[in-house]
């Protein structure tokens, strides 16, 4: 009877103990983490983002002491966890987290998008394991298990200017991809990802047309464009192009659809559509101009004869009409004509003062006969 009233008052106080401390955990104040600071590092590559979430120890005086003896090299027994075979948290405190929001390439491995805990294994020849765990909640790599990796990459770590307090950061930045690096004491862990910007771009774009951006042309249009200027998906640039046109047809969206249709080798049925966005009339000086330089850059000079003698009709005295006579005569071999139409754009009240050096080297290049054009 005295054992089971003894065990009775031991719980009794055990659970006023445990309600205390939650109570008090409860009401005190929140005050600045000692020792390793949290931090947070970012990067956007295309539309993607990395983000890595981490506490920052400091060398604190250790300096030649960090690197197999505070991290211990490879996978060690941390004496508390999971009991064995633990690499290094890759910081301080909780798991140090790094989040993907679309699927990437790892070092050349793939990886899906997603947040992911992250650890080093780190060996004495410089040799690195990274590890990218599915479990991003516990606390360090106490409980590491290895069943748990998503992936695992090889990295050469690199000597580094000294750095005291462990830092992220992302160097070697691309439109495409990004070095992950992991600065601390006078070392470098790096690791490569990369994204397959233009595919998620265009899937991106895909659901966006499901929602506002598919009500209007200005959606499908910028998403024709993206894709013809960066030579991608082209098949699905048409059914844009064609969305944005039968949204509402002007001379943007003509434009947009001609180049399309140039892009994917149907040229005579981008020469009729740019033809009818000449007479559109929303079509102006610039429509114009950028039509006839790229016919003369397609060497359809007799093409581009026609588009600024009508421009030049159209909007008689035009600066830009001028300079497009210039370079379709200066393609042609006709430098006395070229020539002509290039002082009448020196002489022209409307070009820009910042502009005139430039037309004074094209008439230099025309008196001694050379082309005006880009090679």
């Amino acid at each position: 009877m005295k054992t089971n009233k003894l065990n009775r008052v031991t719980y009794t106080l055990l659970a006023l103990l445990l309600i205390g401390a939650a109570s008090y955990a409860q009401t005190t104040i929140t005050t600045p983490r000692a020792g390793s600071p949290a931090a947070e590092v970012k990067q956007t590559i295309g539309i993607s983002d990395v983000t890595v979430s981490y506490s920052r120890p400091a060398v604190n005086g250790r300096e030649g002491k960090i690197w197999g003896q505070l991290v211990p090299y490879g996978y060690t027994n941390l004496g508390f966890g999971n009991g064995g075979n633990n690499p290094w948290r890759a910081g301080a405190n909780e798991n140090t987290v790094i989040s993907f929001s679309h699927d990437v390439k790892v070092e050349g491995q793939d990886l899906s998008a997603g947040t992911y805990g992250l650890h080093l294994a780190v060996f004495e020849n410089g040799d690195a394991d990274v590890i990218f765990s599915n479990n991003s909640t516990s606390w360090g790599s106490f409980w590491y298990q290895e069943e748990e990796n998503a992936l695992v990459v090889k990295v050469k770590s690199q000597d580094n200017v000294f750095t005291e307090r462990l830092t992220f950061d992302f160097v070697n930045v691309t439109s495409t991809s990004a070095d992950v690096v992991l600065d601390w004491e006078n070392k470098r862990f790096p690791f490569k990802v990369e994204f397959a910007v233009h595919d998620i771009v265009v899937e991106n774009a895909k659901n966006q047309m499901r929602s506002t951006q598919g009500f209007g042309f200005q959606g499908p249009l910028s998403a024709a464009q993206y894709c013809v200027n960066n030579n991608v998906h082209l098949d699905q640039a048409l059914i844009w192009a064609d969305q944005a046109v039968n949204a509402t047809k002007n001379a943007n969206t003509l434009s947009v659809k001609a180049q399309v249709l140039f892009a994917t080798n149907k040229s005579e049925e981008g020469y009729a559509v740019m033809d009818e966005m000449l007479d559109h009339p929303t079509a102006q000086p610039n429509n114009y101009y950028t039509y006839g330089t790229n016919l003369i850059a397609q060497d359809q000079d007799e093409k581009a004869l026609k588009v600024f003698q009508k421009m030049i009709k159209k909007w008689e005295g035009n600066v830009f009409a001028q300079h497009g006579l210039a370079r379709t005569y200066s393609s042609m071999g006709d430098f006395k004509k070229a020539l002509k139409y290039e002082k009448q754009v020196l002489e022209n009240p409307g070009l820009p003062a910042n502009n005139k050096p430039a037309i004074e080297n094209f008439i230099a290049k025309l008196e001694k006969g050379e082309d005006i054009n880009p090679n």
